[in-house]
Order: C-alpha cells, then sequence, then structure tokens
C-alpha cells in the first residue's frame, strides 16, 4: 500500500491531505480547511499535533 501525504491549497493557504490508496480517496484536515474559513490567524498554532502519527 502506498501512502502520500501532500499539503494542498486553498485560498492560497496550506491544507494538509492524504491519499487512501485502497479506497481511492483523498482525505483533508479538517482543521486547517475551518481555521482558513474562519480566517484564523493563528492557522500555526491550530497545527501542534501531526495527524500522520
Amino acid at each position: 500500500m502506498i501512502k502520500e501525504n501532500k499539503i494542498q491549497l486553498f485560498q492560497k493557504k496550506a491544507v494538509r491531505t492524504h491519499w487512501d490508496d485502497e479506497k481511492e480517496l483523498w482525505y483533508f484536515s479538517i482543521v486547517d480547511v475551518i481555521a482558513i474559513l474562519t480566517e484564523q490567524k493563528e492557522l500555526e498554532a491550530n497545527r501542534k499535533t501531526d495527524c500522520y502519527s
């Protein structure tokens, strides 16, 4: 199984993503998306935890 973790851009801001080869689906970090949509200035503070560990 090949796992791909990539950064995608949404409104010129980085959003962490993960590709699931088995299900053939992209998963997006909801923390990143909500921070962008609510225009939080402390976006990096919301990323304190690593969602891939």
